[in-house]
């Protein structure tokens, strides 16, 4: 990943309290596990900044050295790593995502 990659990723994770790099975007997700990640912030009144790695390549394959986690969707919660659509799902069903997401919910 180039230096310039590296941050303009960590503007976009810093300068936002939520952040979902995914394949599409919120209103056109381009895979299920995108679709599921916004439907579950959705759901939880979230309001978040959405980044279609599918629009830049460096992106792309840079969000992944970023977080050293190789899939896509990613969610960052307060500049902090949560995890993809697998790890969103298992917090959202035990409320540890609702409660993460607490202070930041519309």
């Amino acid at each position: 990943m180039t230096d310039d990659t590296h941050a303009r990723i960590d503007a976009v994770v810093k300068n936002n309290p939520v952040v979902l790099f995914m394949k599409g975007s919120p209103l056109f997700p381009q895979c299920g596990f995108s679709s599921r990640a916004v439907a579950i912030l959705n759901h939880l009144n979230t309001q978040f900044e959405s980044v279609d790695v599918l629009q830049d390549q460096g992106i792309r394959q840079g969000i992944k050295a970023y977080s050293d986690w190789p899939t896509i969707p990613q969610l960052y919660v307060n500049g902090e790593f949560v995890g993809g659509s697998d790890i969103m799902m298992e917090m959202y069903e035990s409320g540890e995502l609702a409660e993460l997401l607490g202070g930041k919910a519309a």
